[in-house]
């Protein structure tokens, strides 16, 4: 039996997580050196290789350390993920909606995460509420998804908006974009946690992974 950690000296690897909660370890890479993420990533790949290994907060010099190391990694500059192997049979279907395109690399990384944790994914983007009838425009996608993952800036509008207009699970993403009274994120946040809309969830900001894992592990059930 395989040992369900493994000491790499600066990290122990949790090499069991998949067996028990279905989903294995991810590597957040912000904070690591390229060496470092690499050598987790490398274990984490040895350890399952039936299983796509995903790394979050990936910035340009662990980047190249990975494309250097792994010809078959995948990259998203925009969402500053990782990912290497097979993704597991997509089951139920998560749907991002963003607010803005400055919202983009939260929900690029929400996206992936989605789809490395097993679920089929779409992306609506730019349907902010200071347009509301981009939003009314896709209306009909909304009660399609078995989980939405919700991303928004500013004053964190759209999710209570969203949570108005469907009954589907709905998890809240404030993002840290806005002017200064923002105060990073910290506007919308507050504004997710008071939302007068029913069932909606909210994580931290800019959180998109937690987002996402929550939401497949609830389109996943549903199906």
């Amino acid at each position: 039996m395989q040992d369900p950690l493994i000491d790499l000296g600066f990290a122990r690897v949790d090499t069991h997580r998949a067996q028990r909660t279905g989903d294995p370890e991810v590597v957040f890479a912000q904070g690591k050196s390229p060496d470092q993420t690499v050598h987790i990533m490398t274990t984490l790949q040895q350890a399952h290789p039936d299983r796509a290994v995903l790394a979050t907060r990936v910035d340009d010099r662990t980047s190249r350390a990975l494309q250097d190391s792994f010809a078959e990694v995948r990259l998203d500059p925009v969402g500053r993920t990782a990912v290497l192997g097979p993704l597991p049979k997509a089951v139920g279907q998560v749907l991002v909606v963003c607010a803005g395109t400055s919202d983009l690399p939260v929900a690029a990384e929400a996206a992936t995460t989605a789809r490395v944790f097993g679920t089929e994914v779409d992306t609506i983007s730019d349907v902010g509420v200071a347009g509301l009838h981009r939003l009314l425009a896709v209306r009909e996608h909304l009660d399609q998804a078995n989980a939405l993952v919700v991303v928004a800036g500013m004053e964190g509008a759209l999710p209570s908006v969203v949570g108005g207009l469907t009954g589907v699970p709905l998890v809240a993403v404030p993002t840290s974009v806005g002017y200064g009274a923002s105060f990073g994120g910290l506007a919308a946040l507050l504004a997710m946690l008071n939302s007068c809309a029913p069932g909606v969830t909210v994580v931290n900001i800019d959180n998109g992974f937690g987002a996402a894992v929550h939401a497949a592990r609830i389109a996943r059930n549903a199906r």
